[in-house]
């Protein structure tokens, strides 16, 4: 599974780059040029939707989601594990259901055979990124609630005090070298 992590993030990274790219060419041109290219806006909202899709399978498997969890922390580590379990299955159930109306989307897309507006490429190519991506979605939260329920530690939310605290230890200990 090693692979799909790597894939999963060169997927994120070459998307960010390349709507990175796209919008800084559109802003050369049409700042310094007086020109514009047609397909660049669309494009950017393409790559944006793929990045905004893979990239919330990417947040639950490094565990980059942020949420409210102050009733979980002051439950014991059971009752913790419980609740997490039971929020993993629930996002599951949630991210089946969408992956199975973004299959059914996709499918009229392409029964209907639309082009996008200005790139010519068929509407149900980049719109295969809701079933991908919350296929994905579905997988990155059955891993989490795997690893709950075999008692290994797994979080659904970031810990960003738990962070800060920890960046603070290594700047303390950089400084004393």
């Amino acid at each position: 599974m090693r692979w799909l992590e790597y894939f999963e993030e060169g997927l994120v990274i070459v998307l960010m780059a390349a709507m990175t790219v796209v919008t800084f060419m559109q802003v050369v041109a049409r700042y310094v040029f007086n020109y514009s290219f047609v397909w660049a806006l669309e494009l950017t909202g393409v790559l944006f939707a793929w990045l905004i899709f893979i990239g919330m399978s990417y947040g639950v498997r490094v565990g980059a989601h942020i949420g409210v969890d102050v009733l979980v922390k002051a439950l014991g580590p059971k009752p913790a594990r419980i609740v997490g379990s039971i929020a993993a299955a629930l996002c599951i159930a949630y991210a089946l259901i969408v992956t199975w109306g973004g299959y059914q989307y996709v499918s009229k897309m392409y029964d209907v055979g639309i082009l996008m507006q200005d790139i010519p490429i068929a509407q149900w190519i980049p719109r295969l990124v809701v079933p991908l991506g919350f296929g994905l979605l579905a997988f990155r939260f059955s891993q989490v609630l795997w690893r709950l329920a075999s008692g290994q530690e797994a979080h659904l939310l970031g810990d960003e005090a738990k962070e800060a605290l920890k960046l603070q230890e290594e700047d303390v200990a950089e400084a004393r070298k």
